[in-house]
């Protein structure tokens, strides 16, 4: 009778993470996902303790001039045990376990204090969990974030997913006012995807429009995606959005997207997303990072002052 009651247990989650009003009979694979999910939470709890998960940056380039603008952060897990994992593996069992919160600003932390050392012309991109668009404490716990890492908030840009507005509209529409109080930007991420109307477009603040990379990896191929990617670069224009496209792989894509007018673009055309070292060194050989300070000199006494017989110690900053 146990055995059965935990069959119908691991089928009740199993239908629970696939939607409401759904269920599903027991099948062995779901026991096998579930032990998965279970060390897979237990190996986030760990590694949230020892650091393990890092930054990593994909290149934001303007598509006429082919000039570095920014970057994007992405996560992943350094794992001892699993290697690097990308995050569309943990990032749901992170979230579903209650920490996305803390993978979230830990990483966030991280890239701050990376992003310091870049150009000033440089900024940085960062995507939040739906969860957090629900914290009524995150604007807060970001504005710490950035006062703690010294870092101008105007470099930053945080991205909202587009199916995200829906949820909570007025919810999104305070939060995106209170980044944007702080100084920081807000972008729509993956914009296409959802059911974004041109009313919530004026009436949610954005200061960026994400194109996603469904639409720009079919733009040679697909008249429609082509002429949806035309409109929203006509309308960003008119509303005054300045537009992203993701998904930039090839050539071919990145010239039809340079007919468009000034657009910003990211993919894998530029390179894989990299490390924090990987990123340093690429960004030192384009002269794109601000000289790191150096130690404090000690003050020194001038010989004419010893001869002039001063009692002025040798070293001002001294014992």
């Amino acid at each position: 009778a146990q055995q059965l009651l935990d069959m119908a247990d691991v089928a009740m989650y199993h239908a629970k993470r696939n939607g409401r009003n759904s269920y599903f009979w027991f099948e062995d694979f779901m026991a096998d996902e579930m032990r998965f999910r279970a060390r897979i939470t237990a190996g986030i709890r760990e590694g949230l303790a020892k650091g393990e998960f890092v930054p990593f940056y994909e290149q934001q380039i303007d598509v006429q001039s082919g000039t570095v603008t920014g970057f994007e952060m992405l996560a992943r897990w350094n794992s001892p045990q699993f290697g690097l994992v990308k995050p569309d593996v943990f990032i749901p069992i992170a979230e579903e376990a209650g920490l996305i919160s803390e993978l979230s600003e830990q990483l966030i932390a991280k890239a701050l204090d990376d992003a310091k050392e870049w150009s000033p012309s440089l900024s940085l991109a960062v995507n939040i969990s739906p969860i957090q668009l629900r914290d009524p404490w995150f604007s807060q716990k970001l504005l710490k974030l950035l006062v703690e890492a010294n870092f101008p908030p105007n470099r930053l840009e945080i991205e909202i997913t587009e199916s995200c507005v829906h949820e909570d509209i007025v919810q999104v529409r305070s939060l995106i006012a209170s980044l944007k109080n702080q100084g920081i930007r807000v972008s729509l991420d993956d914009f296409g995807t959802g059911y974004s109307s041109l009313a919530q477009l004026r009436m949610l603040p954005f200061d960026r429009i994400k194109i996603d990379r469904s639409f720009v990896a079919s733009l040679t191929d697909n008249e429609e995606s082509a002429a949806f990617i035309h409109s929203i670069a006509v309308l960003g224009k008119g509303l005054g959005l300045p537009i992203t496209a993701e998904g930039i792989e090839t050539d071919a894509i990145r010239e039809h997207l340079s007919s468009f007018g000034e657009i910003k673009g990211q993919g894998y055309l530029y390179g894989q997303p990299t490390s924090a070292e990987e990123t340093r060194s690429l960004l030192s050989t384009q002269g794109l990072l601000q000289a790191r300070p150096g130690p404090p000199q000690r003050a020194m006494q001038s010989d004419q002052d010893d001869e002039n017989g001063t009692d002025t110690p040798r070293h001002i900053a001294g014992n």
